[in-house]
């Protein structure tokens, strides 16, 4: 029985061993994640003047509609759909 136990534990030992490594590395990263929303914000902007600023400079703002284009979709009764293809096919090429 006794060559048994020993086999068993010599064949669970590598194993055992990895998933220490992993346990540890586990841990590490659970520790770190944490520990890295906790660092301070950078001092200055990544890119650009600081928009809390006042007098920053800034593009100007124009109004554009959102409806300006609109068109009206709401069902019609079928058109001629031969002068409809032709109305949107491109003109033929200067050789043919």
């Amino acid at each position: 029985m006794s060559a048994h136990i020993r086999a068993f534990r010599a064949a669970g030992e590598p194993a055992a061993a990895r998933l220490c490594k992993f346990g540890a590395l586990a841990i590490l990263l659970t520790l770190a994640f944490p520990l890295a929303g906790c660092t301070d914000a950078p001092r200055s902007p990544v890119a650009g003047q600081d928009p809390a600023d006042p007098g920053a400079r800034a593009p100007r703002v124009d109004y554009r509609s959102t409806i300006g284009s609109y068109k009206s979709q709401r069902p019609v009764s079928p058109g001629p759909w031969r002068e409809q293809n032709e109305q949107v096919t491109p003109a033929p090429k200067s050789g043919q």
